[in-house]
């Protein structure tokens, strides 16, 4: 299991799990765990690291970009889910 000073904690996951999980429409269970594809981008926007070099225990990064595009996908009136979502957990590292 990793730990980065990027991650936030499971208990403050579980806030805004709900959001990220009906963000996609699941037909088949997960294979990923929603925790760690969050804490992935989290690395990738604190960090600035590029994409293909997110640390090995982190999921591959394809399936990181696939869950960033579907969150950072444009809402209304311009937010985002995952700018929701970082605002509601306080996170500060980046604007959205």
């Amino acid at each position: 299991m990793h730990s980065y000073p990027s991650d936030i904690t499971r208990e403050e996951f579980e806030i805004i799990r709900p959001a990220l999980e009906g963000a996609k429409k699941c037909t088949r269970p997960r294979e990923k765990d929603l925790y760690d594809i969050f804490c992935a981008i989290l690395y990738l926007i604190k960090s600035g690291c590029q994409w293909r070099m997110l640390p090995a225990d982190f999921p591959k990064w394809g399936s990181v970009r696939y869950y960033y595009d579907v969150w950072a996908r444009e809402r209304v009136q311009g937010s985002t889910l995952l700018g929701e979502v970082l605002k509601k957990i306080g996170y500060t590292g980046a604007k959205w």
